[in-house]
């Protein structure tokens, strides 16, 4: 328990910080605007394609004859941004296409 509350007392500043990002963000999302969260979600969309061609880079470098743990972050980045990416693109298609005039 000694150990837990070093933890808190050498790292506060970063904790603190933390904390009220996450406050920060939330007030932030709640109030934006329903017009708005197309183009939000694109650009959500490009920050995980640059993750890819992060992830990319890290397997790139990473030695394959064993596993290490830039292999495998890197693996789990290409996976989880590549599912960002395609979830982000099939919902901000499914947004637009309710913005669309309907054929009579």
């Amino acid at each position: 328990m000694e150990q837990v509350f070093q933890f808190f007392f050498t790292y506060k500043e970063a904790i603190f910080i933390i904390a009220l990002s996450i406050f920060l963000g939330i007030e932030v999302i709640s109030h934006v605007p329903a017009v708005l969260h197309t183009p939000l979600m694109s650009g959500a969309n490009a920050v995980s394609g640059v993750i890819i061609i992060g992830g990319i880079i890290l397997v790139g470098h990473a030695d394959l004859s064993h596993f290490s743990l830039s292999l495998v972050l890197g693996i789990l980045a290409l996976i989880f941004a590549t599912l960002n990416v395609v979830g982000g693109f099939a919902v901000t298609d499914r947004m637009l296409e309710m913005f669309k005039k309907k054929k009579k």
